[in-house]
């Protein structure tokens, strides 16, 4: 089987399951692991200010969504070369992969008319189902029920351990910086998992925008900074060239110092195997007095200042 990737957290899964082997396409964003980077792309951003401040990459996103038009391109010529039999995609963002209507009309094109495998967890339970649907369709289902054992026991030992702890404080998990989102899918929920509270990000919903006065009404006790797509030095070199309001300063987390900015990009935004370490780096974050650090790395803790 010749397998195509559209998705990094896909990518992510295929080898978990040992079928690196079998990967013959990956995006221009699957970095992980190591052996991800020297495999074929098929994909490009479009994207003129990738490398810009927050809240210009997020005004270019808005204004091509509004238009209809995507952000990232297909390159139909290398896909028809390479042909796999098997091509992973999803169609729960718009802004996180090539258009589901996209891939769709160029795998018609292919002569080997590959099957389609399109991934949509919104929860922890779905992303241990999409790597069980990978490996079924891959042909190691009971490969994938191991996997995906391991990772339940990571995660239920976490929550059982943080439901030790006597207090859960306020979160908020923080997906954008400018203008600032609220995380949501599978991230509230591993917040609560992790002991804490969010009351901005709702389970299984969307990210979605919210105003600093939202943000000054929950008062949050720990904030977490975990931009889409940023890796942790991106974040920490970015958080500097956003303009924060006066009443960040007045936030409960901030003045406690309180304020975490973690690699959102492996850990939190993308919907593999990965999360479980973003769930123990919550952890870590939240109830430091229960689990002892041990993401090196991870995460880091910001000066209030």
């Amino acid at each position: 089987m010749r397998i195509c990737s559209l998705l990094p957290s896909a990518t992510e899964i295929v080898f978990a399951l040992g079928l690196g082997d079998r990967l013959v396409a990956v995006t221009h964003e699957c970095d992980f692991p190591e052996a991800a980077r020297g495999l074929p792309v098929v994909t490009r951003s479009i994207m003129p200010h990738r490398d810009g401040a927050s809240r210009e990459i997020h005004t270019h996103i808005a204004r091509a969504l509004h238009a209809g038009s995507s952000i990232y391109a297909l390159d139909e010529a290398t896909l028809e070369r390479l042909d796999p039999d098997l091509i992973l995609t999803q169609e729960l963002c718009e802004v996180c992969a090539v258009s589901s209507r996209e891939v769709r009309k160029a795998a018609g094109r292919l002569a080997g008319r590959p099957t389609i495998l399109s991934l949509e967890p919104t929860s922890l339970g779905g992303v241990l189902e999409t790597i069980e649907q990978v490996g079924g369709a891959a042909g190691v289902d009971e490969r994938a029920r191991a996997v995906v054992a391991g990772l339940r026991s990571r995660l239920e030992r976490v929550a059982a351990r943080a439901r030790a702890a006597t207090a859960r404080p306020r979160v908020f998990a923080m997906e954008w910086l400018d203008p600032p989102f609220s995380a949501g899918h599978w991230v509230p929920e591993m917040v609560r998992l992790a002991g804490g509270v969010e009351g901005l990000g709702r389970e299984a919903r969307p990210s979605t925008v919210v105003g600093w006065d939202e943000v000054a009404h929950w008062d949050p006790e720990i904030i977490v900074l975990m931009p889409c797509g940023m890796s942790l030095d991106r974040t920490l070199a970015e958080l500097p060239r956003v303009s924060l309001p006066d009443a960040w300063r007045r936030l409960a987390a901030v003045r406690a110092g309180h304020l975490y900015a973690v690699d959102g990009a492996a850990y939190f935004n993308r919907p593999g195997p990965r999360v479980v370490d973003g769930l123990e780096i919550l952890a870590e974050i939240i109830h430091p007095e229960v689990f002892p650090r041990l993401a090196r790395g991870g995460w880091q803790r910001l000066p209030a200042s």
